[in-house]
Parts: C-alpha cells; sequence; structure tokens
C-alpha cells in the first residue's frame, strides 16, 4: 500500500463538507462538519432502546444527558456512563446516539450519555471536572427515578471519552466496577510521533491531534496524569476492563501500551484489536459494516462485566 494513500478518503470524495475537517478550519466549522459527517456515516437508530434527555445538578453546574434505557429492562439496574469522544472539543451527545443506543440493547445496561463542556471555550480541567462530577452524582442517586443503580456504575467512551473513562476509572477506585475504552487517547505528550499516511482520516490526522492539545491544554502541563492517564504510577484497584483497539488508528499503540500496564498491575483487562478499521470506526455503520459486530461485541463484554440478564 502507498504512503501516500488512504483507503478511506474515498468516504469523503463527493461529500461537499470534507474540507471543512481540516486542521485548518475554525472550531465552529469543524463542529458543523463533524454533526453532518455523522449523518454520512451512521445509520439512524431508533428502536434499539428508549432515549430520555435529562439534567442533573453538580458541583460544577447542570449537566445535560441522555439515558437510553433497554426495552424489557428491569426497573433499576446497572449502568454505563459514557462519555462522547470529540477530542474534548467537538462531537455531542447526537454523534453518538447510535452507538450508545447499541450498546445499551445488545447489554441490557442502561447507558447514561453525558453532555460535558468542551475546548477551547472551555479547556482542561472543565471537561473533567463535569465528567467527574457527573460520575458522583450519578452514584448519589441523581437518576435513580431513570432506574440508575448508582452503586452499579461502570464508565466508558471513545477517544477522548476514553481518556476521561481510564481517569475517572482511577480517581474513583472502588466506586467503578467496569471501564469501556474504545481506541482511547491515553497521553498528550507525544503528538508529532510518526505515523503512515494510510493511518490519518481528517478527523484524527497527526495535525489534529495537534490541535486537540493546544485547544484543550491551553498550556496546562500534558504529563498531567489527568490529562495523560497513561502516566499514572500505581494501577492497582482499578476497574477490569475492556480495551477496544483499531489496526489504522494512531492511538493503537498507546491504548494497546495502558492495557499492558493495567494487566501488569493485576487489573482484568480483555484487549480487541480489529484489523482494517481507522480511528472512530465505531460511528461508521452505513459505511464500515465491521463496526456494528464490533459495537455489539463490547456491549456483550458489558453486559458480562454488570452480570445483566
Amino acid at each position: 500500500m502507498s504512503e501516500r494513500s488512504n483507503p478511506f478518503d474515498a468516504l469523503f470524495a463527493d461529500w461537499p463538507g470534507a474540507h471543512l475537517l481540516s486542521s485548518e478550519t475554525t472550531v465552529p466549522a469543524f463542529r458543523k462538519a463533524v454533526e453532518a459527517a455523522h449523518l454520512v456515516i451512521e445509520n439512524k437508530v431508533s428502536l434499539l432502546a428508549q432515549d430520555t434527555n435529562s439534567e442533573i445538578q453538580t458541583a460544577a453546574g447542570e449537566i445535560g444527558v441522555r439515558v437510553y434505557t433497554p426495552h424489557h429492562s428491569a426497573p433499576t439496574g446497572p449502568a454505563l456512563v459514557f462519555y462522547h469522544g470529540g477530542g474534548f472539543v467537538f462531537c455531542s451527545l447526537d454523534t453518538h446516539d447510535g452507538l450508545c443506543r447499541r450498546l445499551a440493547a445488545v447489554s441490557g445496561v442502561r447507558v447514561v450519555s453525558v453532555d460535558y463542556r468542551l475546548a477551547p471555550e472551555h479547556p482542561f480541567p472543565a471537561p473533567l471536572e463535569d465528567a467527574l462530577a457527573a460520575f458522583d452524582a450519578i452514584a448519589d442517586g441523581a437518576l435513580a427515578d431513570h432506574g440508575v443503580d448508582g452503586s452499579q456504575l461502570a464508565v466508558g467512551g471513545d477517544s477522548a471519552g476514553g481518556n476521561l473513562s481510564a481517569v475517572i476509572a482511577q480517581e474513583r477506585r472502588g466506586q467503578v466496577r467496569f471501564q469501556l475504552l474504545l481506541y482511547p487517547l491515553m497521553q498528550l505528550v507525544e503528538i508529532n510521533k510518526p505515523s503512515p499516511r494510510w493511518h490519518d482520516l481528517p478527523w484524527l490526522a497527526s495535525a489534529t491531534v495537534g490541535e486537540i492539545a493546544k485547544h484543550y491544554l491551553q498550556g496546562h502541563d500534558p504529563a498531567d496524569v489527568r490529562v495523560s492517564p497513561i502516566f499514572a504510577q500505581d494501577l492497582t484497584g482499578v476497574a477490569p476492563a475492556y480495551v477496544l483497539l483499531a489496526e489504522l488508528d494512531p492511538l493503537k499503540d498507546e491504548g494497546r501500551a495502558y492495557a499492558d500496564r493495567l494487566a501488569a498491575s493485576g487489573v482484568a483487562v480483555e484487549t480487541r484489536l480489529h484489523k482494517g478499521v481507522p480511528h472512530g470506526f465505531l460511528n461508521a455503520t452505513r459505511v464500515l459494516p465491521q463496526s456494528i459486530p464490533a459495537v455489539e461485541e463490547a456491549g456483550r463484554a458489558l453486559q458480562k462485566a454488570m452480570n445483566a440478564d
């Protein structure tokens, strides 16, 4: 395969907004392009789980959430607190609606998707503060009326959401029962590492990672373990994990390294590498048929971990 070619470029060739998925565009334009892109590459899902928009009151203020309740679920049960990806800068509850629905439907576990604040308007630590505040409020019973048992919580997310989940699993040891890390972003220290052209997609090329670091950190130390959880010295007692990796993903190696560190610390961890797919493929069900069985496999791991019927 030529280093100058990318097999996924064709996905965007006929889409008028493709030029907006570039590190040269403004943040509002990039967000608009991503919201439009997900309508092109993701199949619309409506019947897999019931959804309810709500708000929870936290010390960080009011945080929006979307609760996905599997059909025929028990009145009360465990939940996955989910944080969407998007480099802490873009994406939303809507861009990850299909992924959350599928996870809820397959696992039988309620999924609570958290609408945390985004950089650059709200740089680190604001997104993490929202993520932690939402988890704490849910653990304290904020969503009991939606059937969420605050004593049975998992955390999970893709990319930047996986980063937030890993940090919460470290900081809330003993409260988090399971972590579902989907091609997680585990560090922002080494952002200019070389990667083949065929690893690059518009939403996660090497230049994009640099933009993420610039907008999210705004001068903060990238080696802070709350930014780069892979650098935490002690991982003993962290919740068991399922780590999903994509072969054509520049984040693959750091995700695998974190899984190895968890295992070396005595944490039960399952690592699953999906061949021939890029970063973000779970949200591309219309164009990458491998994505649906991959989500279903992750959902079954969640079901097993949370002992859902």
